[in-house]
């Protein structure tokens, strides 16, 4: 297997997205390993699940920087200290800045729970469950200037049930969340999911047949990615 991706995550609180990338990282053959955790607040529950791992953390609290692009850059340099190939966004509870993002534009990946382009920002259950949508669920997406707009990596989707409440469906979505989320940074590591055009495009990942519509959970990471056939493809 080529050289595992060197990948930072980004936090703001207890981290379970981020403990199910160190799960699926644990594994000897998946394409990306954790090499350091930066959270920009510095009682964020994740970051001592990530040093009990054995993994880098590092603090930077906004609240000690007179401004969003002094706390930006001190972030930015948090983060290349760990030179890392991508950085994944796991609950991190700030607005990026088009500089921010155009600085690393192209390795950096969030989780949204909705079914993007359906309900960017805050409060999507609930506005899933007013809108009487019958589908909700979550997306991984590249970050762009604009947003929860970046083009999109994969999405996992879930009923919504008559008697839903937010907690109800977000609890369903935060599984759905734990399982995409490590599939989606497979593909990007592995090097089968790429940008084209404003677009994801997917080499060597299972594809939904046509005409056929049905409720999922995401596969497992190796059922969507031919890692023997991305071996061959990657330098």
């Amino acid at each position: 297997m080529t050289k595992r991706k060197r990948v930072v995550v980004l936090m703001s609180g207890r981290g379970s997205n981020m403990e199910a990338l160190m799960a699926a990282c644990g594994e000897p053959d998946y394409p990306a390993e954790i090499v350091g955790v930066v959270a920009n607040r510095a009682e964020a529950k994740g970051l001592e699940t990530a040093r009990r791992a054995g993994i880098a953390t590092a603090a930077v609290p906004h609240r000690d920087f007179a401004d969003r692009a002094a706390h930006e850059a001190a972030v930015s340099a948090a983060i290349a200290e760990f030179e890392p190939d991508l950085i994944c966004l796991a609950g991190y509870m700030r607005i990026l800045s088009a500089g921010f993002v155009r600085q690393w534009n192209g390795r950096m990946i969030n989780i949204h729970p909705s079914l993007l382009p359906a309900f960017p920002g805050l409060h999507t259950h609930r506005r899933a469950i007013e809108t009487g949508c019958r589908i909700h669920g979550c997306t991984v997406h590249f970050v762009t200037e604009v947003m929860d707009e970046g083009p999109i990596i994969a999405q996992a989707a879930v009923p919504v049930l008559a008697d839903d409440t937010d907690d109800a469906l977000s609890q369903r979505v935060l599984v759905a969340e734990h399982q995409l989320y490590p599939l989606a940074l497979a593909l990007v590591a592995a090097g089968s999911a790429r940008v084209e055009d404003g677009r994801v495009v997917h080499e060597g990942a299972v594809q939904p047949q046509a005409g056929v519509a049905r409720l999922v959970s995401p596969p497992g990471w190796r059922e969507a990615v031919d890692l023997e056939k991305l071996a061959r493809m990657t330098p």
